[in-house]
């Protein structure tokens, strides 16, 4: 602000009414700047005279537009990279879980849940460090989470312990997520204008998609011939190249509120991570369960009483509430969560079928599960080409109908099949309604949010999916592990090939410890045993274990059909045509 008024420049004025983000607050006293138009090379805003300047307080001429502000090539395709780095780290490592059980002496569910905190972290955190981005500069934010994305791979590359790979992989990993991609979200509209931006959002959305298809593929080949670990060293390498060209990013400056709402941002972290903390705890056998849960759920609903309350005094919240008045918007956000539900459960539930079950290695897993990842991202592609006049409600109908079909017929399967050619046509069909799912959501939810407001919308809707799949990726191991142990206590006390003494010790070890795992793993355990007592030891695991794995499918199944039941709220919605401009705005 000026120290002084200009009589014809300026005038002076009180703020009655001030929208929640635009950084002025009812009783403020404030200035209203006019700015003129300035010949080339702006000599009055060179001269320092800012309330001439056109647009900008740049004194460059028009014709003299940078490669940065148009848009770098260059920087596109390193945003793409970091981008792709972000997807494929997941699938590396749903498909080495057994490597990694092996090679670190730990169990599946200690794996599973690893990966579910990753998602956790990333899902509990992007708000919050989302508005820590604005505050510390949004170059900044990319660097510092690019930084923390690489500590998490390196760890990867020597950890000897699930504990390291817990504290720095799925911990300080998924806070680089979080911190990661607002930013890139930021700097991306920040670096390129025009047709560069609409370009630079749709390069690194199909890096994310590629990433998504090819993972499984590339992980499965990187563990199977060289090792897991080299998956990891080679994000790593990405994202050394990625920082060492940091200089073509240009910083975006905020010019929003600078305040902070803490109590929401710890509200919103407790809540998302005690339900499902809760669930992982569960799933280890810990205490207090029932009690984790309830403090994450009361939590989530003091959240929005608290949002509510500090938007109606005018004061700075952690998202606005105001965004959950749109119906599309609500819907839209629990069918982002319910798909993300899906994916999550299918992605815990089918890696160990394929690796403990038909024990299948990594490279065997990834190729089985390829026909899931590829027609997703096939579909995508297709759908969002060829939708033409066709309502996103019906589209995204039939993406929860498929999925669930898909779903449901994958669950007899699992006893019965001793290859996974047979997964091939119901991965098919699942996959495509994932990616007819993926093609309209993203518009569907975005659609009636004001061009101002987009920004935030999409980092509630990215935080929407990332919870969804960290509590699909929980809750179907959890249920897995429960009925697991249940199923396997049963058979082995109505067993007549077990002495009563074992019988009692096998209870008692299962009602802290039940693991999935492979004839292979438990006839090393057992062998031991007298070859009867192995015989019937190795028959009841492989019962338990497929229905295990059968009850633990119902959740993706289930949370499709949902989604297939709410896409008839969606038909009774009116299509709205987006209020802004939102291509690859939620490509996180």
């Amino acid at each position: 602000m000026k120290p002084r008024l200009v009589i014809g420049h300026e005038s002076f004025g009180e703020v009655l009414e001030a929208p929640a983000g635009s950084g002025f607050a009812p009783g403020d006293l404030v200035i209203g700047i006019v700015r003129r138009p300035d010949p080339v090379p702006r000599p009055a805003c060179a001269a320092g005279e800012w309330d001439m300047c056109r647009t900008s307080m740049s004194t460059a001429p028009d014709d003299a537009v940078s490669e940065e502000n148009t848009g770098s090539p260059r920087l596109a395709l390193l945003l793409s990279a970091a981008m792709f780095v972000l997807v494929v780290d997941t699938s590396l490592m749903n498909v080495s879980i057994s490597a990694v059980i092996k090679d670190l002496h730990t169990t599946a569910s200690g794996v599973q849940s690893a990966i579910a905190l990753e998602a956790l972290v990333s899902a509990a955190f992007i708000l919050i460090n989302s508005k820590m981005g604005d505050l510390m500069g949004r170059k900044r934010a990319y660097v510092i989470g690019l930084l923390a994305y690489a500590v998490g791979a390196l760890a990867m590359t020597v950890a000897q312990s699930l504990t390291a790979i817990i504290i720095f992989w799925a911990i300080i990993g998924g806070l680089g997520a979080s911190l990661l991609l607002p930013a890139m979200q930021s700097l991306i509209h920040g670096n390129f204008k025009g047709a560069a931006q609409k370009r630079a959002y749709a390069l690194t959305g199909a890096s994310a998609a590629i990433a998504a298809a090819v993972g499984p593929l590339l992980g499965g080949f990187l563990t199977t011939y060289l090792s897991w670990r080299v998956g990891f060293g080679l994000e790593v390498v990405v994202i050394l190249v990625v920082l060492s060209q940091i200089r073509v990013v240009k910083d975006v400056p905020y010019t929003g509120p600078r305040h902070i709402d803490f109590v929401g941002a710890v509200l919103s972290v407790v809540g998302m991570g005690g339900v499902v903390l809760g669930i992982l705890v569960w799933q280890e056998g810990g205490e207090y369960v029932g009690l984790i849960i309830g403090i994450g759920a009361v939590t989530l609903v003091a959240l929005a009483f608290w949002l509510v309350r500090r938007k109606r005094r005018g004061k700075p919240t952690l998202l606005d509430p105001d965004l959950f008045k749109h119906l599309n918007f609500r819907i839209g956000i629990s069918q982002q969560t319910l798909q993300q539900i899906t994916l999550g459960g299918a992605m815990i539930v089918l890696p160990l079928f394929l690796q403990m079950t038909l024990e299948y290695n990594a490279m065997q897993a990834g190729l089985s599960l390829a026909p899931l990842s590829l027609s997703m991202f096939g579909m995508a592609i297709l759908a969002g080409r060829k939708a033409g006049n066709r309502r996103p409600a019906h589209i995204v109908m039939a993406g929860f109908a498929l999925s669930t079909v898909g779903m449901a017929a994958i669950i007899p399967l699992v006893p019965r099949v001793d290859s996974g050619w047979y997964l091939v046509i119901p991965l098919v069909i699942t996959g495509s309604g994932l990616g007819l799912l993926v093609s309209q959501l993203n518009n569907f939810t975005l659609a009636p949010i004001a061009e101002e407001r987009v920004s935030e919308a999409a980092g509630v809707n990215s935080a929407a999916g990332s919870f969804g799949l960290s509590f699909g990726l929980a809750i179907a191991g959890g249920i897995m592990l429960w009925a697991l142990a249940l199923s396997f206590t049963h058979l082995t006390e109505t067993s007549t090939a077990i002495p009563p003494a074992q019988q009692q010790q096998i209870s008692a070890e299962l009602e802290h410890d039940a693991e999935v795992m492979s004839n292979t793993q438990l006839q090393q355990q057992i062998s031991g045993e007298p070859p009867a007592v192995q015989t019937e030891v190795l028959a009841i695991n492989t019962h338990a274990r497929n229905r295990s794995l059968q009850i633990a499918l119902l959740v993706p199944a289930i949370a499709s059909l949902l989604g297939l039941g709410n896409s008839f709220r969606m038909l009774r919605l009116p299509d709205i045509t987006p209020a802004a401009d939102i291509e690859g705005v939620d490509f996180g």
